[in-house]
């Protein structure tokens, strides 16, 4: 959905899809019919959309289109092959970095374009962070485009980048065992990130102020300090559970509020504290899902 509008970027899935996967249909709530029909030469992974632009990811290939206006291919760019459509655009009409961010052709590492820039060239080195060893799970971009977070397969630790340096500005630590990030999210302010895995817990870490997040405690600092990096981890501010082993997608609400919706359908919504305390203030299940349904 293009924000709170009527403006929706439809792609059909499923095993039994009405249109083919590589079209692309922009639908308009309030006429109640498609007003636009994009096609491409193979299936469609990800669409993101901003006010001024659409931006259609394919398996190797980014297209950026100018928005409505006319609509208008602006410029495309090839892409280390991107089976998640993983790709993320910051979305404040109003900042000056209109940062799109998606995996560079090296392996773990995230290649990041100004779109707020007329003139794209690529004959010179593209612009890229090495973020991680293995191959990028999960990526996303604060509301600004001032910062970057990143997760890999091992699905055990998330960074966070700046995206004017290029350095690194913290490592959080969801957990010891490998799992599937499914969602990264900053919060509007970048003060605090949350993420969900297959492991059935959101966590929420403290990026402002990070003295907030837990660390190793009853280990002597002797001790600690012969763990290497593994000792000075920064592990989540706070946690909750929601359905194992079920895809979910986190997002922060007002007033240290943090929403999750599951595949199962059911909703959840928790406030938390800085002294790490979480409690539920919602609950819902949306859909009605047996073995027999398909999402």
């Amino acid at each position: 959905m293009l924000f709170r509008t009527n403006i929706i970027a439809i792609v059909s899935g499923g095993s039994r899809p009405k249109i083919p996967d590589n079209i692309l249909h922009i639908y308009d709530d309030s006429k109640k019919k498609a007003i636009m029909e994009i096609k491409f030469s193979s299936s469609i992974r990800a669409v993101r959309l901003r006010r001024d632009k659409l931006i259609v990811v394919l398996v190797n290939r980014i297209h950026i289109f100018s928005i409505f206006h006319p609509t208008k291919e602006l410029f495309s760019i090839e892409t280390r092959e991107n089976l998640k459509g993983l790709c993320e655009v910051s979305p404040l009409a109003s900042s000056h970095k209109q940062i799109l961010v998606f995996p560079g052709h090296k392996l773990g590492s995230v290649q990041f374009v100004d779109l707020s820039s007329n003139i794209h060239s690529f004959s010179t080195a593209p612009i890229y962070i090495q973020a991680h060893k293995n191959e990028l799970a999960c990526i996303a971009i604060n509301q600004q485009g001032t910062r970057i977070a990143t997760a890999s397969a091992q699905g055990t630790l998330i960074r966070v980048w700046d995206t004017a340096s290029k350095s690194k500005l913290v490592e959080l630590r969801r957990g010891t065992d490998p799992a599937t990030i499914h969602c990264i999210n900053f919060s509007r302010d970048s003060d605090f990130l949350c993420c969900s895995s297959d492991k059935g817990t959101v966590h929420i870490f403290a990026i402002k102020d990070t003295n907030l997040n837990r660390r190793m405690s009853g280990v002597p600092p002797a001790i600690r300090g012969t763990l290497g990096k593994y000792g000075d981890s920064q592990w989540a501010l706070a946690t909750f559970t929601v359905t194992a082993e079920c895809a979910c997608i986190c997002v922060f609400g007002l007033h240290n509020t943090i929403y999750a919706l599951c595949l199962d359908g059911s909703f959840h919504k928790y406030a938390f504290t800085s002294e790490g305390i979480c409690h539920m203030e919602a609950f819902d299940v949306f859909l009605d899902v047996d073995d027999d349904d398909e999402i």
